[in-house]
C-alpha cells in the first residue's frame, strides 16, 4: 500500500505546523498531524462558491477567505464575469507557494487567472479595512465555527467578526461560511449580527454519506443589526 510522501512543510507565528503531503494522486494538507483538506473530497467547497453566487444578482467583487487547495477559488472563477474582481485571502504563505508548485494542477490553476488577486494575511484584517466592499464573502477558514484546528480562528466567527462581514458587504451581499457540521449557537449569531440565515447541507463528495455544512447568510440593512452588548457564546 502506498504510503503518504511529505512533500513541504511550514511553520506559522504561533507554531502551528502545516504539512502537504502526496499519496499517488492524492494531496492533502495536514494541522498539528490531522488532515484539514484534500483533493479527495472538495465538492462541498465547490458548493460553497456555486449557492452563494446563486443567490446574488451580480458577483462583480467577491472574497473568498481561505485558498485551500484552491477549488472554492476555481468554483468562483467558473460563475462570475470576466471583469470580475476575486480576492482571495490567506495566511499562510507556503499554502500559496504550494498553490503555485505543486497543487495548481488539479483545478487549471487558479491563482494564475487575472480576476485572482491573492492577499497573503489574515481574512479578518482585511476585513476591517473593507467596508461596503463585496457582493460575496465566502470563509473557508479551518472547520468552521466550532472544530477550529486554529484557536486564533475563533475570533472570525464570534460576534465581532460576523459584524465585520456585515460591515464588508454591499447591501443585499451574501456570506457563506463552509462548516464541518452544524452550530445552532452559530446560525443564531448570524441572525443576531444582521443576517437572514439559510442553513445548507451538501455531501462532502459525491456518493459520500459525510455530509458539511453551509451557513448562508443575506445581509439585512444596517438599521436592523442587534448592536447591544451581548454575553459572547
Amino acid at each position: 500500500m502506498l504510503q503518504y510522501i511529505t512533500i513541504a512543510q511550514a511553520k506559522i507565528a504561533d507554531g502551528t505546523e502545516f504539512v502537504l503531503a502526496q499519496r499517488g494522486d492524492e494531496w492533502v494538507v495536514r494541522v498539528q498531524g490531522q488532515v484539514l483538506m484534500s483533493n479527495r473530497m472538495h465538492d462541498s467547497e465547490e458548493a460553497l462558491a456555486e449557492q452563494a453566487i446563486d443567490r446574488v444578482e451580480e458577483a462583480n467583487a467577491v472574497l473568498v477567505g481561505g485558498l485551500g487547495l484552491g477549488y472554492t477559488l476555481r468554483a468562483v472563477l467558473d460563475r462570475v464575469d470576466e471583469d470580475a474582481v476575486v480576492t482571495v485571502a490567506e495566511l499562510v504563505p507556503e499554502l500559496v507557494e504550494w498553490n503555485r508548485q505543486y497543487l495548481g494542477q488539479l483545478n487549471d490553476h487558479p491563482i494564475r487567472d487575472r480576476r485572482a488577486n491573492v492577499v497573503v494575511g489574515d481574512v479578518f484584517d482585511l476585513l476591517k479595512r473593507s467596508p461596503r466592499t463585496f457582493d460575496v464573502i465566502l470563509l473557508d477558514v479551518d472547520n468552521g465555527p466550532a472544530a477550529l484546528a486554529q484557536a486564533k480562528n475563533q475570533r472570525l466567527y464570534a460576534d465581532a467578526g460576523v459584524r465585520l462581514c456585515h460591515t464588508a458587504l454591499k447591501q443585499d451581499g451574501v456570506l457563506a461560511i463552509w462548516s464541518s457540521g452544524p452550530n445552532a449557537r452559530f446560525e443564531r449569531r448570524m441572525q443576531m449580527c444582521g443576517f437572514e440565515v439559510e442553513v445548507l447541507t451538501t455531501p462532502a463528495r459525491e456518493g459520500s454519506r459525510a455530509r458539511h455544512t453551509i451557513f448562508m447568510g443575506r445581509r439585512r440593512a444596517s438599521t436592523q443589526v442587534d448592536t447591544g452588548r451581548r454575553r459572547a457564546r
